[in-house]
């Protein structure tokens, strides 16, 4: 790694730059619906509350060259708190020189010490250079499992956080 970077857990002042950096990821894995003004709240809700996670960002002298973003997830599958990766990018320029391997170790140690079990992510299925520097950091497909999902209406939509009534029969 370049002496000249260091990394850091992120701030809320953060917000723009992260955001910044992620409408390159999102265009880099084509990632559908960027919009900057709903994904700096998010980002700031997310940095004013750690218990929903972390950002760690990486800076060249004062330029932001890469992030990662881990949020918290319970589980009892694996029997307490796991980490899902949501989004590791890293400048074109600063790549292949350890800094995304440096981003990684530092989330992880962090992660086990927040009492993660189990650390997860997705990757884009045509990303073949991520998949290598996965494999190399010893993350694999979940055999026999794939990652299924389904968009929920937002808060304020007819609907939306309906209780369910359960009668006995």
């Amino acid at each position: 790694m370049s002496a000249a970077w260091r990394i850091q857990t992120g701030i809320p002042v953060d917000t723009p730059h992260v955001v910044a950096l992620m409408e390159q990821y999102w265009t880099l894995e084509g990632i559908a619906g960027f919009e900057s003004a709903t994904l700096c709240q998010l980002l700031g809700d997310l940095l004013s509350q750690p218990h929903l996670g972390t950002v760690w960002i990486a800076r060249e002298g004062s330029a932001l060259v890469g992030y990662l973003i881990a949020v918290y997830v319970f589980s009892f599958e694996y029997q307490g708190l796991i980490a899902e990766i949501d989004e590791l990018f890293v400048l074109p320029h600063a790549r292949r020189h350890g800094l995304g391997t440096a981003l990684l170790d530092i989330a992880e140690a962090a992660l086990a010490d927040a009492g993660c079990t189990f650390v997860q992510l997705q990757l884009g299925a045509a990303n073949r250079t991520a998949r290598t520097f996965y494999d190399r950091r010893g993350y694999a497909a979940r055999a026999g499992y794939e990652l299924l999902g389904k968009r929920l209406p937002a808060a304020g939509i007819p609907g939306a956080g309906r209780q369910a009534e359960i009668r006995n029969v």
